[in-house]
C-alpha cells in the first residue's frame, strides 16, 4: 500500500492548444504527485500516444477540431480501458456535461475554473470515484431515455427534423448535415430554423438538451456512447 500511494499518478494530456498544455503541464508537474507522461494536440495523435503509453488518467479536451470529444472519449475508452477520463471544457452547459459522461468521462472540469479543480479531479477519478459540477450528478446517473416512434411533446416533427436534429446534438455543422443528408446547405438551414421555431429552442446547446432528453441523438444508442 505503501509504495502504491508513493507511486506518481501518470497523466496524459489532449488539447489542441499549445498554451494551455503548457499551463496544465507545469501546474500538475509541480504538485509531486502527478507524472504528465504525454501530450497530443489532435485525436489520432491521442489514440496512437495513450495507447503505447498506457496512462491511468487522461484529461481530454472536448472542442478538438478533428473530432468529437464524446467519440474520442468512447475511442479512447476502447483503447486504453484501463485509463481514467477527465472532460476539460469551456462549456459548462448540462447537457455538455451529461454527453461527455455517457461517452465515458469519469470528470468534467471548466477552464474558468482554478487549475486546482482539475487537479481534485484527477485524483478523485484515479481513485475510482467521478468528479463532475456539483448538482448535475442526477442527470449523469439517469439512463439515457429509450428513443420513441412519436413525435416529442406533440411538436410534430417531421421525420427528417428529427435526423437534422439528431445530426446537430452530435455536433455536425449545417454543412455537414447537409452533406450526410443530400441536401443543400441553405435546405439544412431552413430544417434548423424549423426546429427552432417549433420547439422554441434558439441555441444549438438547447437543441442537443431536448434531444438528449427525448432520445432522439445517437449518443444515446450502442453504437455511439452508452457505457
Amino acid at each position: 500500500m505503501k509504495k502504491k500511494n508513493q507511486a506518481k499518478i501518470k497523466v496524459f494530456l489532449v488539447d489542441d492548444h499549445p498554451v494551455i498544455r503548457e499551463g496544465v503541464r507545469s501546474y500538475l508537474t509541480g504538485q509531486g504527485f502527478v507524472s504528465v507522461v504525454g501530450e497530443a494536440s489532435d485525436a489520432p495523435e491521442a489514440l496512437r500516444k495513450a495507447k503505447k503509453l498506457a496512462p491511468e488518467v487522461i484529461v481530454l479536451d472536448v472542442n478538438l477540431p478533428s473530432l468529437d470529444g464524446g467519440e474520442l472519449a468512447r475511442r479512447l475508452r476502447l483503447a486504453v480501458p484501463g485509463a481514467r477520463l477527465v472532460a476539460y471544457s469551456v462549456h459548462d452547459g448540462e447537457e455538455y456535461v451529461v454527453r461527455m459522461a455517457r461517452c465515458g468521462a469519469h470528470g468534467y472540469v471548466m477552464k474558468d475554473q482554478p487549475t486546482a479543480e482539475l487537479l481534485s479531479a484527477i485524483r478523485d477519478v484515479h481513485g475510482g470515484g467521478l468528479h463532475f459540477p456539483p448538482g448535475m450528478t442526477d442527470s449523469i446517473l439517469t439512463p439515457a431515455p429509450k428513443a420513441s416512434s412519436d413525435k416529442p411533446d406533440g411538436a410534430a416533427l417531421t421525420s427528417r427534423e428529427l435526423e437534422v436534429l439528431a445530426m446537430l446534438a452530435d455536433g455536425l455543422s449545417n454543412k455537414s448535415v447537409a452533406a450526410k443528408l443530400g441536401i443543400s446547405v441553405r435546405t439544412a438551414e431552413t430544417h434548423r430554423e424549423h426546429l427552432s421555431h417549433k420547439l422554441n429552442i434558439m441555441t444549438i446547446a438547447g437543441l442537443t438538451k431536448y434531444a438528449i432528453q427525448h432520445g432522439l441523438t445517437s449518443l444515446n444508442g450502442p453504437e455511439a456512447c452508452s457505457a
